[in-house]
């Protein structure tokens, strides 16, 4: 008889009872850069497990028109326009969705985007290099400040922020958008200890290349089309990923499945990066 063979334990239907389809019944998300790309996908999913959702975007009307749809699913949501790299408007988004449904279980960030051309880090003026950082950063970093405070009440939470593989790795001609990244990951690691007896798990997921709106649109550069295509090559599992893959995963990670893990970043890259 084969050694392995006598090592392998019988096959279990245990697991079929331990986890259950993934609902979130009764747990209330904010959803930040809802309006398109994976933060529209995690709207939809959370959604149709069970959340309530407040969405939180600056494009007010596809905001309002993915708050609509869903609606007519016959899922709780509502919209909230604003800019994540203003305070105040963070905080009344906090307040909206606390007021509207009494708490917050589940904060997803979401917004962010390499929206500058691609170029040398010399050739970046300060200003693109503040809009990166607050675009990509200081966007979770307002979100973060302004909900924790409530999660704290109700002694439960999870957070996700959408970082990336390239503030893992860092990709040439995008040290802004690299940074950003990088400084959200260590934002995570930080905050995921700093509220680990607290009920509230942070963690993050760091995608390759997802075709979203973003990432398909036309009138891109030559220069990042190359760029995009420097990145694919990279992927091992070669194809870029769906904003519903990453919806699947941020689902998880805001779900009561997880219990045993904060401050961690989560790989979803096509086997680019495995660390």
């Amino acid at each position: 008889m084969n050694t392995l063979d006598t090592l392998a334990p019988e096959p279990s239907r245990q697991l079929e009872s331990d986890l259950p389809e993934l609902r979130l019944d009764k747990r209330v998300a904010l959803i930040t850069g809802a309006a398109s790309g994976i933060g529209k996908a995690t709207a939809r999913l959370l959604g149709g497990r069970g959340a309530a959702l407040a969405l939180f975007d600056q494009d007010k009307a596809r905001l309002e028109e993915l708050a609509g749809g869903l609606g007519n699913e016959g899922v709780r949501a509502f919209a909230i326009s604003g800019s994540a790299t203003r305070t105040q408007d963070c905080d009344a988004a906090a307040r909206s969705c606390a007021e509207k449904f009494g708490r917050i279980d589940i904060l997803v960030n979401c917004v962010g985007g390499s929206s500058i051309p691609t170029m040398p880090l010399w050739k970046v003026s300060d200003e693109q290099w503040s809009f990166m950082m607050d675009l990509n950063l200081k966007s979770a970093f307002n979100f973060c400040r302004s909900v924790i405070p409530l999660m704290l009440e109700g002694g439960y939470g999870r957070i996700v922020n959408i970082a990336s593989t390239a503030g893992k790795e860092g990709n040439p001609l995008t040290a802004t958008y690299c940074t950003a990244k990088a400084g959200l990951i260590g934002m995570t690691k930080s905050l995921g200890k700093e509220l680990a007896t607290s009920g509230i798990l942070v963690n993050a997921v760091a995608p390759a290349v997802i075709d979203t709106e973003a990432t398909l649109a036309g009138d891109m550069s030559d220069e990042f089309r190359a760029h995009l295509e420097r990145l694919r090559a990279k992927i091992p599992m070669a194809r870029t990923g769906r904003a519903e893959e990453v919806a699947r995963l941020i689902a998880f990670l805001a779900s009561e499945h997880l219990s045993f893990s904060t401050g961690s970043v989560y790989d979803i890259s096509g086997g680019r990066a495995t660390y």
